[in-house]
């Protein structure tokens, strides 16, 4: 079977105060205000480490935030569990008794054997202004919160459900918005809120159903990794409020990196189904792979082969980035 032009297989037929945001350059971080954290799209690779980086930490504390700009890439702001907003609304069937475990390699979610399920999203035609925007993304954060929770509940963790804004606010639960430059879309954990402003996605993706799936499935695959604990096992792990070392670039990358594969994952889950065909399916994970190399999101190799793993594993164990040897996630 021949590969696609983008280079991935067709599948066989057959989810204290706020923050700052999470930006090319984010603001000074506030250790114990509530965490965020995620991976962005930029548009290029200006000031990518200080971006991806200061988010971590945030983890530790609060919501999440992810960019995405011309390049699939993220930030995120995680709220760890006992931190969680108290007005926040459980996805529907969500287990009253989960709960997010604070651990890397090891967290439930990424156990062998570990799947989302099936889904078939009816998603309705994309449109050029906020409404018809607004429809297709909370369609479509509707299939994600139904594909990802099968695995959610089997590691007993929490599902929350997500909103998606077309406006972008002056300052949100994670602190001021980004500049257009700095993110096509970003997710912010304290407000469990996907922001993808109407301008910035057209900017970025006009009419490409594919590039709008692959960027809100990455954005809500920082959601994932903020539900399951994820985010915050990853900022306690940063060693300084810049997450400027060299060490806290590697674990940013690999943050980012699995975002992309959760967001393929979630591909996988959709594809040949309902409105998201194999031929959109394949542009989604091909997307994955258009960003440049980046120190705090990886090459633009690794980018798009850890949303192969996704694609193509087929459980959570598939996109354990943190078991994996340094030189796959450079």
């Amino acid at each position: 079977m021949s590969e696609n032009a983008g280079g991935v297989p067709p599948r066989e037929p057959a989810g204290p105060p706020p923050p700052p945001p999470m930006a090319a350059r984010p603001p000074a971080v506030n250790p114990w205000a509530p965490v965020s954290y995620g991976p962005p799209r930029r548009r290029g690779n200006r000031g990518v480490a200080g971006a991806a980086i200061a988010l971590v930490v945030l983890v530790v504390t609060a919501g999440v935030m992810a960019v995405v700009p011309h390049e699939l890439s993220g930030h995120a702001i995680a709220v760890p569990s006992a931190m969680h907003r108290s007005d926040a609304t459980p996805g529907d069937g969500a287990r009253s008794d989960a709960h997010s475990v604070p651990a890397l390699e090891t967290n439930p979610l990424l156990a062998d054997g570990v799947k989302l399920g099936e889904v078939s999203c009816d998603l309705p035609e994309l449109g050029r202004t906020g409404p018809e925007l607004s429809a297709f993304y909370q369609a479509l954060a509707g299939c994600l919160e139904n594909a990802w929770r099968p695995a959610l509940d089997h590691a007993d963790e929490p599902t929350v459900k997500v909103a998606v804004s077309v406006t972008l606010p002056k300052v949100s639960a994670c602190g001021a918005a980004p500049s257009k430059d700095e993110a096509v879309a970003y997710y912010c954990g304290g407000d469990t809120t996907i922001y993808a402003p109407t301008d910035w996605m057209l900017s970025d993706a006009g009419q490409n159903r594919a590039r709008h799936l692959a960027t809100i499935a990455h954005e809500y695959g920082h959601h994932v990794q903020s539900e399951s604990g994820i985010l915050t096992a990853a900022a306690d792990k940063m060693s300084s409020p810049d997450q400027d070392s060299p060490a806290d670039q590697a674990l940013v990358r690999r943050i980012e990196l699995q975002a992309n594969c959760f967001g393929a994952l979630f591909i996988a889950a959709a594809e040949g189904r309902g409105s998201i065909s194999r031929a959109t399916a394949n542009a989604a994970v091909a997307d994955y792979g258009r960003a440049d190399n980046s120190e705090d999101h990886g090459s633009r190799a690794h980018q798009l082969s850890w949303a192969k793993a996704g694609f193509s594993g087929g459980t959570t164990a598939s996109c354990n980035t943190w078991s994996a040897p340094a030189d796959e996630v450079s």
